[in-house]
Order: C-alpha cells, then sequence, then structure tokens
C-alpha cells in the first residue's frame, strides 16, 4: 500500500494552532499522519522557519496547508524543505515576491474587519475583541468566537510587511478555499489568489474561520488534495 502523505496545518494571524481543532480528528480518521504548528507571529521568516520545522519532523513527503497569513507562510516555507509536495490555501494570502499582506489588503476596499484592529505598544496588532465575532467567526457559536476572541495571539505589524523569498505556489501543486463571507480578507482578492495560481478551487458561504465552521468540507478539501499527490 502506497505510504499517504503528511499533512501539516499552518495556522493564521490572532490563531494558533487549535483553529484547526475540528479538522484534525477527520484527517486523522482518514488515516494521515498530521502536525499542527505553533507559529510565534512575529515575522514571516520566523513563521516559515517554524513551519520548516515541523515539516521536517515529518518522515516523507508533506502538505502544507495554510489559513490567512498561514499562506503567506506556507508560500515562503515551501521553499525551505524538499519535502514539501503541495500548497492548500484556505481564505488565504498567497503573496508574490514583490507583494506583502499590506499590499494585497489594498487591492480593494478596505475589509470590515480592518475597523477592528488594534495596534499596541509594542508593534503587535489585536482584534478589538468586542468586534471578534462579527468580523472574524459570525458563523460560529457565541461560545465558539468568544473563546477565539479572548485566546487571540497578538501578531506583529511586521508579518503585515514582509515579503516572500520563496513563492512555493508557482512550482507546486496548488488547491484554494474561497470563503465568500469573509470580512478579514475581501473574496474578491481571494478569488484573485486562486486564479492567478490556477488552483483547484471551492467556494464556501462561510467567515474568515472556514476550517472551524465548515471543517467537514475543509477536511475534504485537503483530502483530494493529499489523494491527488499520493498518485
Amino acid at each position: 500500500m502506497k505510504k499517504k502523505i503528511n499533512i501539516a496545518l499552518v495556522h493564521g494571524a490572532w490563531g494558533d494552532g487549535s483553529h484547526w481543532r475540528k479538522v484534525i480528528p477527520i484527517l486523522t480518521a482518514a488515516g494521515y499522519t498530521v502536525g499542527s504548528v505553533q507559529n510565534p507571529l512575529t515575522s514571516l521568516s520566523d513563521d516559515s522557519e517554524q513551519t520548516r520545522r515541523l515539516v521536517e519532523s515529518f518522515d516523507g513527503p508533506t502538505l502544507l496547508v495554510g489559513h490567512s497569513y498561514g499562506g503567506a507562510v506556507i508560500t515562503e516555507a515551501a521553499g525551505k524543505s524538499d519535502k514539501v509536495a503541495g500548497l492548500v490555501y484556505i481564505a488565504a494570502f498567497a503573496p508574490d515576491e514583490n507583494e506583502n499582506l499590506g499590499m494585497l489588503l489594498g487591492r480593494t476596499t478596505a475589509p470590515a474587519g480592518a475597523a477592528a484592529l488594534r495596534p499596541d505598544q509594542y508593534g503587535f496588532l489585536w482584534i478589538e475583541k468586542s468586534l471578534f465575532a462579527e468580523n472574524f467567526a459570525h458563523d460560529l457559536p457565541a461560545d465558539e468566537s468568544l473563546v477565539m476572541a479572548l485566546a487571540q495571539k497578538p501578531t506583529s505589524g511586521k508579518c503585515f510587511e514582509d515579503k516572500p523569498d520563496y513563492v512555493g505556489w508557482k512550482k507546486l501543486p496548488t488547491w484554494y478555499q474561497v470563503s465568500e463571507l469573509d470580512r478579514m480578507i475581501p473574496p474578491e482578492t481571494q478569488h484573485f489568489f486562486a486564479e492567478r495560481m490556477k488552483a483547484e478551487t471551492i467556494s464556501l458561504s462561510s467567515s474568515h474561520a472556514s476550517m472551524a465552521s465548515h471543517p467537514q468540507e475543509i477536511a475534504d478539501l485537503i483530502i483530494k488534495a493529499a489523494k491527488t499527490l499520493e498518485g
């Protein structure tokens, strides 16, 4: 029997590895070796290096899956290990080498969630806790979005300024999930990423937190990508 590919899940800004908590059991039950990185959210370089270390802990080829800012992370991390076989973007940024997240968000009118961001004195950004649910996770039960809001991990402003040194989507197979009700990354921008990459794409009537509100559909997309890479 052919060995299944490994799956590395990469969270985005204001999150951590637990944002994948509903997807992980589905992937594990399907027989996959899964890891969910805990990135420091301090810079694109720091986060892609942390992701590389997770990839290197696996035996064999690995599928990288990134949510939101995690898309920028997997874009760069793909160049740090020859174990990376493919990329799945979940309502995620997919920058080119001359682009950063701030520039990409400027392609359209600022998303509603931009007004909820609050910088602190240390150069990190937070989402105003009282505005988190309506902008990040408006299709989740109140208790789930509350936990996300209160457990959010601050994200360095540098993450929005850094440009990738390597653009993995130009060299590897890609898949993309668009969140059509997203208030953090405009759906129009998500479609732009997917079309530019020529990614196999699905669309969901979802908030930004699609892996939490639509875990089965997200897991199905990841498994489909994994099976394609397994041949």
